[in-house]
């Protein structure tokens, strides 16, 4: 596909009034999956949830990426259920990308392609990707002409000024990471370290502002504290926060109030973890700070609400 930096420009705009989404998650992994998805699944006065995806990981809680995208997927339909709603879910990869040209095929990638040739370029379909983009670089690379006809906001990597460190969603499959940067497909990043960052919250808040007002908000509340404890922290009562990562991407298609992004030149992921520069690339966006308080607001309120 040809890239112009145009379309880009006029794709990276956020949709006016409601947008067609599907979320790619490894919602087993972490803890923030489960806000990530219980806030899209809530948001239905703007975004129509198609499907969601489960995403391979690989870390103390799986014993290989195929165990954690089928615990991923366990966990979608739990996290629905408390939300009582009712999507399709599909499996996603079952290994990360063996090279830059071959994809893994799934249910997730194929069900990806076939909404995404569904759509026309001036009504995109929009990618919320979470965890290790495998699903949607597999998509990409099985029908390249997609590109043109979704958008992407993808929470992964640091910051572009960040030193070379490893951010779990993109070092898992680097490979993927740098089919969907170098695809032309409109890509939203929103960059871990320096800049999402910020969106953490506390015990305290968590218990003032979803504990007890409903099923889902005590199921999430339980899990963050659980989560806390099993890394370490003596007691509840100890200083501590929690980022609350992958809630951005659902706040960027939300509103523009919510999370603030510039235009750059998209930069090429290096499997050193850091970024390789070239200024004749194609344009993309990148998130540089988000509204944590208005973030949270919302969230809170959709969850102390749910069911």
């Amino acid at each position: 596909m040809k890239i112009d930096n145009s379309f880009l420009i006029s794709r990276l705009q956020r949709p006016q009034g409601s947008a067609d989404v599907v979320l790619d998650t490894d919602a087993f992994n972490e803890i923030d999956d489960q806000y990530a998805l219980s806030y899209l699944l809530l948001s239905e006065e703007k975004l129509r949830t198609e499907a969601v995806y489960a995403a391979p990981f690989y870390n103390y809680k799986s014993d290989s990426p195929a165990q954690g995208m089928e615990k991923s997927y366990q966990e979608i339909l739990n996290v629905m259920n408390l939300c009582g709603k009712d999507k399709m879910a599909f499996r996603g990869s079952d290994r990360y990308l063996p090279d830059e040209k071959t994809p893994v095929e799934s249910d997730a990638a194929r069900d990806l392609v076939k909404r995404a040739m569904a759509r026309t370029p001036d009504k995109p379909l929009y990618v919320l990707a979470i965890g290790a983009i495998t699903n949607v670089a597999s998509a990409l690379l099985m029908e390249p002409e997609i590109a043109g006809r979704i958008v992407i906001v993808f929470l992964g990597g640091h910051a572009h000024h960040w030193p070379a460190e490893p951010e779990f969603n993109l070092k898992q499959d680097v490979a993927a990471g740098r089919v969907v940067f170098g695809s032309g497909a409109p890509l939203v990043q929103l960059p871990c370290g320096g800049a999402v960052d910020r969106l953490a919250t506390t015990e305290p808040e968590l218990r003032h502002y979803i504990k007890g007002k409903s099923t889902l908000g005590d199921y999430l509340y339980d899990i963050t504290c659980e989560e806390v404890l099993a890394r370490g922290a003596r007691g509840l009562n100890e200083c501590w926060s929690r980022v609350i990562w992958d809630a951005s991407t659902v706040a960027w298609l939300l509103s523009e109030q919510f999370v603030l992004d510039s235009l750059v030149t998209a930069p090429i992921p290096s499997y050193d973890h850091g970024y390789v520069y070239d200024p004749r690339r194609h344009l993309m966006k990148v998130a540089y700070y988000v509204n944590r308080d208005a973030i949270f607001a919302d969230l809170f309120k959709k969850i102390a609400n749910a069911g």
